[in-house]
């Protein structure tokens, strides 16, 4: 599933930053808040997708 892959792929692209803001670094802080917005909206997809497949008949 493509927009499982997406989750993951922003999940491991933030982990610097996320290393970095707690070290103290502001600037690497602001783009973690920024990429959890993208994770959150990637999520939902997923979640949507979830529905889909289940919703689907089954042959």
């Amino acid at each position: 599933m493509q927009e499982y892959e997406t989750l993951k792929r922003l999940v491991e692209s933030a982990a610097d930053d996320v290393a970095k803001a707690e070290g103290g670094n502001k600037a690497a802080g602001t783009r973690v808040r920024k990429a959890m917005q993208d994770i959150k909206a990637a999520a939902q997809e997923v979640r949507k997708k979830i529905l889909e497949v289940r919703s689907e008949p089954q042959p």
